[in-house]
């Protein structure tokens, strides 16, 4: 049993090593946020443009613009209150792709605006 163990734990390094989970929550959450016609070649495309971003050096391709962060964010602040709470916070990072599932995020018990939102999904989408 414990060489079932050990490949399944070898897989998941391989998997946190490469962050390829947080990779696919991130190309899911794109494509059902942009619903493109064909999302077979939109996926190729936004992966071919990853893998040029990485041999050229240049900056991980977002794509999401702001505007579809602020629609990101007027959806969960239904009450117009210009605020979100953290758990839906954390949830929104974690659809993006861009929260590990067992990262701890400090709840420092404000509510967050519009701009810290767009403010740390363009902070973690650097360092992807």
């Amino acid at each position: 049993m414990e060489a079932g163990g050990s490949r399944e734990r070898e897989a998941r390094n391989y998997l946190e090593k490469h962050r390829i989970m947080e990779l696919l929550k991130y190309l899911t959450s794109v494509l059902l946020f942009i619903r493109p016609e064909k999302p077979r070649e939109y996926l190729i495309a936004i992966l071919e443009k990853l893998r040029i971003a990485k041999a050229t050096g240049v900056a991980f391709p977002f794509f999401m613009d702001h505007s579809n962060i602020t629609a990101m964010f007027d959806m969960m602040d239904s009450s117009k209150k210009g605020t979100i709470s953290f758990v839906q916070y954390k949830e929104a990072l974690k659809t993006l792709g861009l929260c590990p599932a067992d990262e701890v995020l400090k709840d420092d018990g404000h509510a967050i605006t519009l701009d810290k939102f767009k403010s740390e999904v363009n902070k973690r989408t650097q360092e992807i």
